[in-house]
């Protein structure tokens, strides 16, 4: 009888769609606290340049409806240019008590990849990530994450690159 690996990571529902899409990934673990009534990433990355750590932002605007901003984790969305590219005259950040039923996702949890399979919202990813090639965004679950390919997440979401961080 052979021993399972009891070291192997449970995958999410994320990376099980990466799979059947058939993009590869690499699994990354980040240490959590509760901050209030959240649960978020400690900002100690394990090594991980932040920059290259992505944040799903749900936002809405009176043409698209709920939308998503990706930018990097150190840097602010400019929510005025996420407006001008998505043909919105204005777009909110949806508020806290709303994101769940929004998305399908807590607060720390959003990931581009369950947002659009679930909910087909317009997905705009900071150019940034273009540059970058690899990026690491949510799983899903909070503290959980996948390394991607920028050029092939944009794909499977069918995302837009724009330029989304605030200067």
């Amino acid at each position: 009888m052979s021993k399972k690996n009891k070291n192997k990571i449970k995958k999410t529902l994320v990376e099980k769609m990466l799979d059947r899409a058939k993009v590869p990934y690499k699994q990354f673990v980040f240490p959590t606290h509760e901050e209030g009534d959240v649960a978020q990433m400690d900002v100690d990355h394990s090594g991980v340049d932040e920059h290259h750590i992505y944040k799903t932002l749900v936002l809405e605007g009176k043409k698209t409806g709920p939308l998503v901003g990706v930018v990097p984790l150190d840097n602010h969305l400019d929510e005025k240019e996420l407006a001008r590219v998505s043909g919105n005259k204005k777009v909110e950040m949806i508020p806290l008590k709303k994101l769940l039923k929004t998305t399908g996702y807590a607060h720390g949890a959003n990931t581009p990849i369950g947002i659009w399979e679930k909910f087909k919202y317009p997905v705009f990813i900071d150019k940034e990530a273009q540059k970058q090639g690899q990026i690491i965004v949510s799983s899903g679950q909070i503290g959980r994450s996948v390394e991607v390919d920028a050029e092939q997440l944009k794909n499977l979401v069918h995302a837009q690159f724009a330029d989304l961080e605030m200067k």
